[in-house]
């Protein structure tokens, strides 16, 4: 199906007025001094972030980060010598890679926290023997437990 001259006008406009509320990257680079990854949109909105913080930068070095190029008009950003993308949108909702990545993160940050509430909880477990089994299941085959000289055999290895 061929649309008419008046139907593209209409989808243009339409399309323009659209991308005119979506913020877009105007200007972009890496602020060495402070290891950032800067960007301007174009709301006029600045975004800074820590390369360590993006599944694709995580191990980038500040001479691979120097060079920043906007791509689709404004919806990303790139880095050649890493050939990797920064997607705007997902970036500003705060997506950083993929899902199973961002939950590792999040768990490792969570396995680091500290506080008095764990320490007392921790201390609890151990005075009960650890941490509670697991209930075993009645339909579950049952496992061969290690004997000593094959644990022995497994510390030499």
């Amino acid at each position: 199906m061929a649309l008419s001259e008046a139907e593209f006008e209409a989808l243009a406009a339409r399309t323009a007025e659209e991308n005119a509320f979506r913020p877009r990257a105007v200007a972009a680079g890496f602020l060495s001094e402070r290891h950032r990854v800067w960007i301007e949109m174009n709301n006029g909105l600045e975004v800074t972030f820590d390369p360590a913080r993006h599944q694709e930068l995580v191990d980038a070095s500040p001479e691979q980060l120097a060079e920043v190029e906007i791509s689709g008009r404004g919806s990303a950003i790139y880095f050649p010598r890493l050939d990797a993308s920064v997607y705007i949108p997902g970036l500003l909702e705060g997506l950083t890679g993929t899902k199973r990545w961002m939950a590792q993160q999040l768990g490792r940050e969570g396995g680091k926290a500290r506080s008095a509430v764990k320490a007392a909880s921790s201390a609890a477990n151990g005075r009960l023997g650890g941490r509670p089994r697991k209930p075993m299941d009645p339909n579950a085959p049952e496992k061969a437990s290690p004997t000593r000289s094959s644990r022995a055999a497994i510390k030499q290895i």
